[in-house]
Parts: structure tokens; sequence; C-alpha cells
């Protein structure tokens, strides 16, 4: 079985004081995905860089304190593509993508458009620069997952408060009619949605920090596996783990019926 984690960390270093990666040597993914560094290169020391038994790559934001994303496997990949050849959003280290063989995994975090109308604005234009690079994996004909934070609520189901929140960034329209063409036009899956069609609340990865969010589960599905179409299929096991916090998010880990090659 090849097993793939991705959570998004809120700040390496602080999800590294709350014992990610005690977590990480306990669980022993073969692979972990992770996003929202909050750190630049020179912030990254050797245990964060390589855990025991992990060897690290990372695409780190310019912005000290800001976005960034990463990737630790058990061995060392093949081929490594830091950013998605975009000068905007490869300056917020958003894409992350590593071969193995015939298998790629990329580490993926989309913009926010909750804080104001012009990162919304920036969100969309992810988007629409992101959507063809999609198309083109899609016909690379390998095995591709993409992990991450798509900041983006697809149904109804993947929220509490679905009702209340369809004017707000996560869950408008717009955002969730591009996400059904990457689905339906694209062919991408949806891993966790194939394993557990109709879950719901033990479905969400991320909580408010605001009220009383995570006690009364008032979340949100945000964090996705996105696979290629054989490889969704050859997915056995999804799960999100809420038994301990490592950030605001939770972590997701599907495991394939596949070999993690090399």
């Amino acid at each position: 079985m090849l097993r793939i984690t991705s959570l998004n960390l809120n700040g390496i270093r602080s999800a590294a004081s709350k014992g990610v990666f005690d977590w990480l040597a306990e669980t022993a993914p073969d692979i972990l995905c992770v996003q929202e560094l909050k750190a630049v290169a020179a912030d990254l020391n050797p245990a964060l860089r390589t855990p025991a038994g992990y060897t690290g790559i990372f695409h780190c934001a310019e912005k000290k304190g800001y976005s960034g994303v990463g990737i630790y496997a058990r061995r060392a990949p093949d081929r490594v593509q830091e950013g998605m050849g975009d000068a905007e959003f490869d300056a917020e280290g958003r894409y992350l993508r590593a071969d193995w063989g015939r298998l790629s995994v990329i580490s993926v975090y989309l913009p926010s458009g909750s804080s104001s109308d012009e990162r919304q604005a920036a969100k969309f234009r992810f988007l629409e620069r992101f959507y063809p690079l999609l198309d083109a994996l899609a016909r690379e004909g390998r095995d591709i997952v993409l992990c991450g934070d798509w900041n983006i609520a697809h149904r109804e189901i993947d929220l509490k408060n679905w009702k209340s929140n369809q004017k707000n960034s996560g869950f408008l329209p717009a955002e969730r009619a591009w996400i059904d063409r990457v689905f339906n036009e694209l062919g991408w899956r949806d891993v966790y949605r194939l394993l557990h069609p109709d879950a719901d609340g033990e479905s969400y990865t991320w909580w408010s920090n605001r009220g009383q969010a995570w006690a009364k589960n008032v979340g949100w599905r945000i964090d996705y596996q996105i696979a290629s179409p054989e490889l969704a299929g050859r997915a056995r096991a999804a799960g999100v783990f809420k038994d301990k916090r490592f950030s605001d998010h939770a972590p997701l880990t599907i495991e394939y019926e596949a070999d993690f090659p090399g």
C-alpha cells in the first residue's frame, strides 16, 4: 500500500512544537505533503528539513511568515519541480511537484480570498492560471495526486453552515463551478469522496479559530487529495485524523493499492 497524507501546518515551527513530527514517526506515511509553512528557507533547520526517516523538499514564499509548501518522503524523488511557472504565485510558494517513477505527488496551496476583495481577486487569478496546468497534468498519463489546501468547499455536504456561507470566500458559486470543471471536464477525482460519498461532519478538515468551531464541529472540507482516475480507482482507505491537533487543519490520509516506486 502507498500511504499519502496532506496537512496544512499553519506554521511549520508551530506544528513542530505541537508534536507533528512525533506523529509523523508514529503514523509513518510514505509521503507527507504540507502547506502554509510560514517559513523561509533559512528558518528550516535540520530537524524540520529531515525528520527521522524522511527527506524534505520545500517551496517557500519570498515573504517571511507566509504561505509555502513542502513534501516529506521516505525516498528522495527522481525529479523536483518548484513552482508552477507563474511569477506572481511562485513568489508565494504554492506549488511543489515530486516524481518517483511514473508517480507524481504535488503539494499545492490555493490562495484564500477571505481577508479582502484584493485577495479574492488574486484567488480568481490563480484559478484561471491553474486550470490549464491541471489540464496539462491530466494529459501526461501518469499516476498523479495533488494534495493540499484548496480553500474551496465543493458541495453543501462539505461544510456545516453552507446556507450562510454562499456569499463567502471558499463557497462562492464561481469557486464551486471552477472545481466542478476540474472534476467534470478534466477528469480529476476527489479521492475522499469516492470512498466516502455521503460523509459530512466526519469529512471536515478545517475549523475556524473563532468561537467554538472546533468544539461544535462547525467545519469545512477544504483539504483534498485529487488524483488521476486510474490512481484514484486504487484508493482503498481514507480518513481525517482528529485525535490530536497540530494546526487549525486536520491531516487527511489516503491509502492506495500501489507500490512506492524506487
